[in-house]
């Protein structure tokens, strides 16, 4: 993962020598450890989890963990000197998480030798200090013997910060934490006011504009494991449709908490016309009647998405089923800032013009302004390293993302937009 200028990436046998300078550079700036240099380096050689960052093709920044049972111990973390306060601290423990999380860690625990400056890290990274010795934890989302359910279910914990990543869709971004997030997150407080967690939800709205990337931004945000139902997928099952989906939301069933995402939703809650008896009918009937068991838990959330609400069945989408239906439209100027300033903040130029560029890409979406972000990105690095031009910045300039923008076709017509302003009078429930 790039950000700030550093890639972050994970632990490479040629990467000892750097990594051991960069251990002996930071041991007297309050990155010391309660296990040796040989224990680390021992644990390097026996394949833990460990995650570096580069720059500039230099390594100024490393964590490393062990493993014991369901329990994760992180044994060193070090930030070269020029890049400390910029965040690297927390993005390593982030990258590093993900690598014990996938490897079915519960507790991902540090002991700092004294009070020293990584404790500010830690604290922003969501661990918390015990009492009387500089001992930290972070407990994830999975309890004990739910790792094998996870996986049968093809799930998995995402990275935490997903959701305070999320460039721009603020408007979406607030009615989504005070709605769904916070109802979830504080269920005592919320119980003090009469306020009902939700447990289910329609994202709706025209592809492309970031409803898989909200569903999964909740899931991070709740800090709950997130499975996807594929139902194309499921279709292929010898059992049938119905059967198959009946077998996740069994499987579903052990999981003390959890975000269940169905994207494009119509395919099996589609409107029902013709025969009572058709295919159709059964999976959209089996679907309505798992949804009420589903609810029946207080750390359940549903999160369906769908590219046309209006082709949803009516009894789907009632507040007995859904709780919120909410749309989420193309970028507006602000977000499509915020979304450019994202993409465009890896090289670190200083000289883009990103009002020319949120004017330029008023059609697009999300997704495009990434693919169109991507290409100019690519079309630098070949001038760079292919033909060998000299540069005085590196990165994308402005003319070169105007020019990926102008060649992207658009995801969402006028057309499109014009329906999905229809929907939001016909079927927004917030």
């Amino acid at each position: 993962m790039v950000t700030m200028g550093w890639l972050v990436r994970e632990y490479h046998d040629d990467d000892l020598e750097a990594v051991v300078h960069l251990w002996d550079a930071t041991g007297d700036l309050g990155q010391s450890s309660v296990f040796s240099v040989g224990e680390c380096i021992a644990a390097l050689r026996a394949n833990e989890p460990a995650v570096v960052a580069v720059s500039a093709g230099r390594i100024v920044g490393t964590a490393l963990a062990t493993i014991s049972g369901e329990r994760g111990w992180v044994m060193r973390i070090a930030a070269a000197p020029d890049c400390r306060g910029q965040g690297l601290v927390s993005r390593l423990l982030l990258e590093l998480e993900r690598l014990l999380v996938e490897l079915h860690v519960r507790r991902i625990s540090y002991v700092l030798p004294e009070e020293e400056q990584l404790a500010e890290g830690l604290d922003k990274a969501g661990y918390g200090r015990r009492p009387a010795v500089a001992y930290f934890e972070k407990i994830e989302a999975l309890a004990p013997g739910e790792a094998t359910t996870l996986d049968a279910l093809g799930g998995r914990v995402l990275p935490a910060g997903l959701w305070d990543r999320m460039a721009g869709m603020e408007r979406e971004k607030e009615l989504i934490e005070r709605r769904i997030i916070l109802p979830l997150a504080e269920p005592e407080r919320a119980a003090v006011h009469g306020v009902v967690p939700p447990r289910a939800a329609v994202l709706f709205g025209p592809p492309g504009t970031g409803k898989t990337t909200f569903a999964r931004g909740i899931a991070s945000r709740l800090g709950w494991p997130f499975v996807e139902i594929f139902p194309s997928r499921l279709a292929a099952d010898a059992a049938g449709l119905a059967a198959a989906l009946r077998e996740v939301f069994t499987r579903v069933a052990d999981l003390e908490r959890v975000l269940v995402f169905i994207d494009e939703v119509e395919e099996i809650a589609a409107l029902r016309d013709g025969l009572p008896t058709s295919p159709a009918h059964g999976v959209t009937n089996e679907l309505l009647k798992l949804i009420p068991t589903f609810r029946e838990r207080d750390t359940r959330l549903l999160v369906c998405a769908t590219n046309s609400v209006r082709s949803l069945d009516s009894a789907f989408l009632r507040p007995g089923r859904f709780d919120y239906l909410v749309p989420v439209g193309p970028p507006d100027a602000a977000a499509r800032r915020a979304i450019w300033s994202r993409y465009t903040s890896a090289a670190g130029r200083d000289d883009l013009d990103l009002d020319v560029l949120v004017a330029a890409s008023e059609t697009l979406t999300p997704a495009d302004i990434e693919y169109a972000a991507r290409v100019a990105a690519q079309a630098a690095f070949e001038r760079e390293l292919v033909a060998g031009e000299t540069v005085e910045q590196p990165g994308a300039s402005t003319q070169d993302y105007l020019d990926s923008a102008r060649q992207v076709r658009p995801t969402v017509t006028a057309e499109m937009v014009r329906e999905f302003q229809e929907d939001i009078e016909r079927f927004a429930r917030l």
